[in-house]
């Protein structure tokens, strides 16, 4: 049975996480990191990673991570000091907190993705594949869209998407995020990203080619939440027990 610390565990996601654990077999969530620490399951909750008890961390074989960025620091620092694989799972991170996954990852496994969907994945995939064969004669457009409640714009998963088709394109790319004060004609070197943000949707990507009198979309809808807690805990089963080193969906689907 392996043990899971989930960081994050009183807010949405984190909610999400502690209902799919219980009703899959392998694995449960033994305690709970949470900054408003209300026990509200069966497992202890903490405040801070620093105030984990030994017991639970030695319950625990993964630590999976749907909180703040702001809390990325910490946790990494706890998961290294008790070589604790650790499944980062949340969103809205900047290129240091990226490069502190990246080390923390020499000396422990670590699983970072911007998105736990394995539909998106597999859109990346798609996405990629159009750009090698379309190439530059296209242009392309990804509009995301999410619920009101969303912080971080555009969302990860748009920017994973459109490094993914920016692998295939031979010349210098650049990503466009706002047109409206600009008066000029759209360049061939761009890929334009537009969030929109309303109500209770939770999570649109649309891939947009463009091309002379045809128009070819590749789009995933994701329905509810469950999707991206069964990734996490999937990813979570998968890097307990692995060496030290960065680990991403495409490792998971080989």
């Amino acid at each position: 049975m392996a043990g899971i610390l989930l960081s994050g565990c009183n807010g949405k996601m984190g909610k999400a996480v502690t209902l799919n654990a219980a009703a899959t077999d392998g694995c449960k969530v033994v305690g709970g990191i949470d900054v408003f620490a209300q026990q509200l399951s069966d497992y202890p909750v903490f405040a801070s990673p620093s105030l984990v008890s030994k017991d639970i961390i030695e319950k625990t074989d993964c630590i999976i991570d749907f909180s703040n960025p702001s809390a990325l620091a910490g946790l990494l620092e706890f998961a290294v000091a008790n070589s604790l694989p650790a499944v980062i799972a949340t969103t809205g991170l900047n290129d240091a907190q990226i490069n502190m996954i990246k080390n923390a990852a020499e000396r422990i496994p670590v699983f970072f993705s911007a998105n736990m969907s394995l539909g998106v994945n597999l859109v990346c995939e798609l996405a990629k594949k159009a750009a090698s064969v379309l190439g530059n004669s296209f242009d392309i457009e990804i509009v995301e869209m999410h619920h009101n409640q969303k912080l971080d714009a555009p969302s990860g998963t748009a920017l994973m998407i459109a490094d993914s088709v920016k692998e295939e394109l031979e010349n210098d790319v650049k990503y466009e995020y706002d047109r409206h004060s600009k008066r000029e004609k759209r360049s061939k070197n761009e890929i334009g990203i537009h969030s929109v943000r309303g109500g209770t949707i939770t999570g649109e990507h649309e891939i947009i080619f463009a091309g002379h009198d045809e128009i070819i979309k590749i789009s995933h809808s994701a329905r509810s939440k469950e999707l991206f807690a069964t990734g996490a805990i999937n990813a979570a089963l998968f890097i307990s027990g692995k060496p030290a080193g960065l680990y991403n969906m495409s490792d998971m689907l080989r």
